[in-house]
């Protein structure tokens, strides 16, 4: 006797007593590549829907962070006359509207006082770090470079930046800025420049996912969460993904040290009226700030550098 599991009706098995099944289905393998660069404005600007797809699709795949090279260096010509931007001062204006948009804040008014003069350096610092410490310090690395950059309006191609940025993370940032400064550090970057044009990736952000076919999808630009998931399920040939939950606040931040509002409101589907005392909810007893600045509230476990 059985019971049906879809009708619900229990009746005689069937002549079938013994059937074989084949588990072995081979895994489909993802690699995604997230092509950008540390002063991408609308890499910056995708930062809650890129965290959220990570932390709950990111079992589904291999993520490989490459460096893009949007800026060596400053010249007479046009850098991005698509975006009216001639000039590092060109560049603040077009950064501020990234940020309203976007509600991940950017100040910009450095590119006017002391502008960043190339991507390069903080770019070969990222590489060294990666291929010393691996991809989480590495990504840690890029997330406050950006923040320094476009929050708290610091030039992070100036050297002394660079280093206080990798001591923060309890690395040796002397050590491993000289170390960029080597023929390594340029090496390293060019092997990523080659790879990004072997992808296909003409702007920032690209992200582009792989199957074990050697199939796949690119995405421009930024993208809400769902054109991430359903590009995933195409590249998985599958209907419905299984995505891992939301992580704990208070473990997010730690991780992260700084989010923003709307960080929370895209990680946990909160109305930006209700951040407050959803953080409120999730975090007390833990201490915690709430601080604001370019109009939009983040919170800190620590005080960050800049202030």
């Amino acid at each position: 006797m059985m019971c049906d599991m879809e009708t619900g009706i229990c009746g005689e098995a069937g002549s079938d007593e013994m059937e074989m099944i084949d588990f072995n289905q081979p895994a489909k393998e993802i690699n995604l590549y997230y092509v950008t660069d540390p002063i991408c404005s609308h890499c910056w600007a995708i930062e809650p829907e890129l965290r959220r797809f990570v932390e709950q699709y990111g079992h589904y795949f291999n993520m490989h962070t490459v460096m893009g090279g949007l800026l060596e260096k400053w010249h007479d010509g046009p850098i991005d006359p698509g975006n009216g931007i001639y000039k590092p001062a060109d560049v603040a204006g077009h950064w501020r509207e990234v940020g309203e948009h976007s509600r991940m804040p950017i100040d910009g008014s450095l590119m006017v006082d002391n502008p960043v003069q190339s991507s390069y350096p903080p770019s070969r610092v990222f590489k060294i770090i990666q291929k010393n410490h691996g991809d989480t310090l590495a990504s840690a690395y890029l997330r406050r470079t950006r923040e320094e950059l476009f929050v708290f309006n610091q030039n992070i191609s100036e050297r002394a930046e660079m280093v206080g940025i990798v001591n923060a993370l309890g690395l040796d940032g002397e050590a491993i800025v000289n170390e960029a400064e080597q023929p390594i550090g340029q090496q390293l970057l060019n092997e990523d420049f080659a790879q990004a044009r072997s992808l296909g990736a003409t702007g920032f952000p690209s992200i582009i996912m792989i199957n074990a076919e050697n199939k796949g999808l690119k995405i421009v630009g930024g993208r809400p969460l769902e054109s991430y998931v359903d590009g995933l399920k195409k590249v998985l040939d599958v209907d419905t993904l299984q995505p891992k939950p939301q992580p704990a606040l208070s473990s997010l931040l730690e991780q992260e040290r700084l989010l923003f509002s709307k960080e929370l409101e895209v990680m946990y589907d909160v109305e930006q009226s209700n951040v407050a005392s959803y953080v409120e909810k999730e975090l007390s007893p833990n201490p915690y700030q709430a601080k604001e600045i370019l109009g939009e509230t983040y919170f800190t476990t620590t005080e960050p550098k800049g202030e």
